[in-house]
This record gives structure tokens, C-alpha cells and sequence, in this order.
């Protein structure tokens, strides 16, 4: 079930963003000002009551952007992530979004797989982005064409 993300999910996304992005996880601070800006949508995956996976989409106008896709490594492959991005990209169209863009690291198949497959394509690559020898593809999807 993906549902709106609330303040009592807090420790599990914490805890989500620990599992998945190791040292280049948002502190609780940075998860909390997610979770309590206006123009963010928080969304979770949950499994039973569990939560499994979240995703969070910033919308300004026609533009949004993906912040954040994180599933916990032992719940992958089971479909939460196409879950999330099909309904994170649903919330930026109704928030009058015509298009999405994100980063993701060049060397994450997975995500890139999953991006692809959801129509995105590739704008530009960011040397360095993630720090020395790590770049960032911007992808891009053009939610009117979906």
C-alpha cells in the first residue's frame, strides 16, 4: 500500500535512508524538513504495517523534482519502487507538473533500470556530483507523453 507519509514514519524513513544510502544519508533533521515542507510529497510503501520504502517529490509549478527513492535492501525487488515513483509522478501531475527531473548516481543500475523503464531519459551527467569519481545522470520524464 503506498499512502502519504505522517510525523509517526519519521524513524522508519530515518532508518530507510541509513539502510540505503549509508553515509550519504539525510540526517533526521534533513528527513524531518521532508516530511514538514509545504512543497514536498512524502510517500511510504508499506508492507502489512511496516514501512518498506518511501519517496518523496518536490512540485513547483510544471516542474517537479524527485528528491528521493529508497526501498530497504531486504524488501527490493518486490515492486515497491515502481509503486512509488508511479504514484510519486500521479501526486506531481495533479500538483500541475508536466514534467520530472532527478539525479541519480551513474553507477546505480538498479535505479537507472527503474527510470528508464518509467519513460525517463537522460538530459546531462554531473562530473563529481556525488563527490570525487562519482557522477550523477540528470534524467528527465515528460509527464504529458505517460
Amino acid at each position: 500500500m503506498i499512502a502519504r507519509a505522517t510525523g509517526t514514519d519519521l524513524a522508519a524513513l530515518v532508518e530507510i535512508e541509513r539502510l540505503c544510502f549509508g553515509a550519504d544519508a539525510w540526517s533526521e533533521t534533513l528527513v524531518r524538513a521532508e516530511l514538514d515542507a509545504l512543497s514536498r510529497s512524502v510517500l511510504v510503501a508499506r508492507e502489512e504495517s511496516v514501512v518498506v520504502g518511501y519517496a518523496s517529490v518536490m512540485a513547483t509549478g510544471d516542474l517537479a523534482d524527485l528528491q528521493r527513492v529508497a526501498v530497504r535492501p531486504d524488501r527490493r525487488g518486490r515492486g515497491y519502487g515502481r509503486r512509488l515513483l508511479d504514484e510519486a509522478m500521479r501526486v506531481a501531475t495533479l500538483g500541475g507538473a508536466d514534467r520530472i527531473l532527478l539525479e541519480v548516481a551513474a553507477d546505480n543500475g538498479p535505479a537507472i533500470a527503474l527510470y528508464r523503464a518509467a519513460g525517463f531519459e537522460e538530459l546531462d551527467r554531473r562530473v563529481g556530483y556525488y563527490g570525487a569519481g562519482r557522477d550523477a545522470l540528470v534524467l528527465r520524464v515528460d509527464l504529458d507523453a505517460r
